[in-house]
C-alpha cells in the first residue's frame, strides 16, 4: 500500500444544516490500495462525510481532492464520472427491470443509436461472475433477495472504472457464505489499487477487513488509526467517548415471563412458499426472539402475523379474539404493529419532518374526518422526542437528515403512538451503531416490562439471546423450536439454526 499520497482526501471539511454543523472541520485521507473503516455512533456525521465525497452534499468549508486534484461535485453523477462509486445500505435499484439494466443503468451500450441488449447482458454477466454469482442478467430484480439485490448494487458499483469504493453498511442483508464472497472481491479490488471506504457496525467485520480507521464523534474527528495497533475496546471508547463499561445492555432483566394469558397465538400459519405451518406462542410483557438463516423466513413471519401478506391456511389470535388479522388496518385495530426492514422504503418518509413522521399513523388510524389539533400533535411528538431520547430533539427537522438510530426511534414512536398490544420488530438494529443499538435493545426490554408484548427478529444471533426472553427458531419456513434465551448460547442457537434436522431427532 503506497501511503506516500492519498488517493482521495477532505481537509477542514465542514457540512451544516442550518444552525447545526453535521461535520466540523474534519480531515480524512484514503489511499489507493487499502481499506478503511468509517466508526462512530449514530449522529457521529459518518452519513454527512459520506454523502459529501460522494457528491450528494456540498461541503460549507473545506476542499475536497481526488489524486492531487480539488474537485468540487455538484452532484453523485459528478462523482461517478470522477471514478467514485457507492453501495448503500438501503439498496437503490429498480426492482421492476432486469438485473442487467440495472447494472448498466445510466450508461447502456449502444448500437446504431439503441440500446445494445445482448452487449449489455455479456456485460453484466462478466462483472456478476467476478463477484461469483450465477444469475441470470436478463432476470427481473425483484425476484431476487435482498442478499442477492444488494449483490448487484456491488457489480453496478465495480463496472465502471472505480478509483474509489463506498461500502456504506453492504453486509446488513447478507449471510455469513456471502459476507466471505463479498470480501473476497473486495480483497481482490484492493489488490488492483482501489481505495475503499467500508462503513460498518460489525467490528469483526472491520478488525477482519480493513487496514485503518477514522472515528467521528458529534461531527468532529476524534482520530485516525491503524487498525492493528488498535484495541476493540479503545476503539468503541473512541467512538462513545466514555467507558464501554457504561453501556449496559439488560433489556429482558433477570427473571422470565410467567406462563400467562398469550397476547398472540398463531396456529398452522401458512403464507406462500415463505412461511409453512408455523405456531407461535406470544405472551403478555414478553420478547420473543426470531432467530434463522438467511431466506428462513423470518420476514414472511413477521408479515404474516400483522395481516400483511395474506395467508393461505392458519389462523392467528390477538388476546383471544376470534379475527385473524386480514390486512395491516385490521392488524392495527387488534392492537398489532409492524417495523419494517426496510426502513427507507417501508418506514420513514424522509421529506417529511419528525412531528409529521411520529403523528402519521395515528391520524391515519383517526381517519381524515378526525384531524388531531397541531398543538397537540407538537405535545404528543414532542412527549415522544423525550421518552425515546431522539436526537436532535427539533420536532420540525426532516425525518431523512437523522441518523439511522434515530430514524429507527421516529419509526418506533410512531407505533407507540397507536397504544399497541403487539409489537413486531424486522430488524430493528440493522446498520446502527453499537450505542444506538444498546439504546434500542433496552427500549425494548422496557416496553415489555411494561406489559407490551414483541416480536423481535434479528440476523445477530448474539442480540437475538440478549433481548429474548425465549427463542422460536426458524428454518425453511418453519418453526422448528422455541427455547428459553438462558438456555442457549450462541454457538448452540447457531447449530440450531444451520442444522436442526440433525437436533431434533
Amino acid at each position: 500500500m503506497d501511503q506516500a499520497r492519498p488517493l482521495l482526501q477532505l481537509s477542514g471539511a465542514t457540512v451544516r444544516f442550518g444552525a447545526d454543523a453535521a461535520i466540523d472541520d474534519v480531515d480524512f485521507r484514503l489511499f489507493p490500495g487499502e481499506v478503511h473503516s468509517l466508526m462512530g455512533e449514530n449522529g457521529a456525521g459518518k452519513s454527512t462525510l459520506i454523502r459529501a465525497i460522494t457528491g450528494a452534499l456540498p461541503l460549507d468549508a473545506g476542499v475536497l481532492t481526488l489524486g492531487g486534484e480539488v474537485m468540487r461535485f455538484s452532484s453523485p453523477h459528478d462523482a461517478q464520472r470522477a471514478g467514485i462509486s457507492t453501495v448503500y445500505q438501503e439498496i437503490d435499484l429498480l426492482p421492476n427491470v432486469s438485473v442487467a439494466e440495472n447494472i448498466a443503468l445510466g450508461r447502456e451500450p449502444r448500437r446504431a443509436g439503441a440500446i445494445d441488449w445482448r452487449r449489455m447482458r455479456l456485460q453484466a454477466q462478466e462483472v456478476l461472475a467476478d463477484l461469483g454469482l450465477d444469475i441470470d442478467p436478463a432476470s427481473r430484480l425483484g425476484t431476487h433477495s435482498l442478499a442477492v439485490q444488494q449483490l448487484v448494487a456491488i457489480a453496478r458499483a465495480i463496472s465502471t472504472d472505480v478509483r474509489v469504493l463506498v461500502l456504506d453498511e453492504p453486509t446488513s442483508s447478507l449471510d455469513l457464505d456471502e459476507v466471505a464472497e463479498l470480501f473476497r472481491v473486495v480483497r481482490d479490488l484492493k489488490q488492483r489499487g482501489v481505495a475503499i471506504l467500508f462503513v460498518s457496525h460489525f467490528l469483526d467485520q472491520v478488525y477482519e477487513l480493513c487496514d485503518r480507521v477514522t472515528v467521528l464523534r458529534d461531527g468532529k474527528l476524534i482520530g485516525e488509526y491503524l487498525i492493528r495497533e488498535l484495541l476493540r475496546i479503545e476503539l468503541v471508547q473512541a467512538m462513545l467517548g466514555r467507558s464501554a463499561a457504561a453501556l449496559t445492555a439488560s433489556p429482558r432483566g433477570e427473571d422470565a415471563v410467567d406462563e400467562g394469558r398469550p397476547a398472540l397465538t398463531a396456529r398452522g400459519v401458512t403464507a406462500g412458499s415463505g412461511i409453512r405451518d408455523a405456531d407461535v406462542d406470544l405472551r403478555e410483557g414478553e420478547v420473543l426472539g426470531v432467530a434463522g438463516l438467511l431466506g428462513s423466513g423470518r420476514t414472511e413471519l413477521a408479515r404474516a402475523v400483522t395481516g400483511i401478506d395474506r395467508l393461505d391456511s392458519g389462523v392467528i389470535r390477538i388476546e383471544g379474539s376470534s379475527r385473524t388479522p386480514a390486512s395491516p388496518r385490521s392488524a392495527i385495530s387488534l392492537g398489532v404493529v409492524y417495523s419494517s426492514e426496510n426502513r427507507r422504503s417501508e418506514g420513514i418518509i424522509s421529506e417529511l419532518s419528525v412531528l409529521e413522521n411520529i403523528t402519521l399513523a395515528l391520524q391515519a388510524d383517526r381517519g381524515i374526518l378526525r384531524r388531531i389539533p397541531p398543538a397537540r400533535q407538537r405535545e404528543l411528538a414532542a412527549s415522544w422526542v423525550e421518552a425515546l431520547g431522539i436526537r436532535p430533539p427539533d420536532l420540525d427537522r426532516p425525518a431523512g437528515t437523522l441518523s439511522g438510530g434515530n430514524q429507527q426511534k421516529v419509526l418506533l414512536a410512531r407505533l407507540l403512538a397507536l397504544s399497541p398490544r403487539v409489537l413486531v420488530l424486522d430488524e430493528p438494529t440493522r446498520g446502527i451503531d453499537v450505542g444506538a443499538k444498546v439504546e434500542i435493545q433496552n427500549l425494548v426490554g422496557e416496553m415489555a416490562a411494561n406489559g407490551l408484548s414483541v416480536m423481535f427478529i434479528s440476523a445477530e444471533l448474539e442480540e437475538v439471546l440478549r433481548v429474548g426472553h425465549r427463542v422460536a427458531i426458524l428454518r425453511d419456513g418453519r418453526i422448528v423450536q422455541t427455547l428459553p434465551s438462558d438456555s442457549l448460547t450462541v454457538d448452540s442457537l447457531l447449530a440450531l439454526v444451520a442444522r436442526p434436522e440433525e437436533l431434533d431427532e
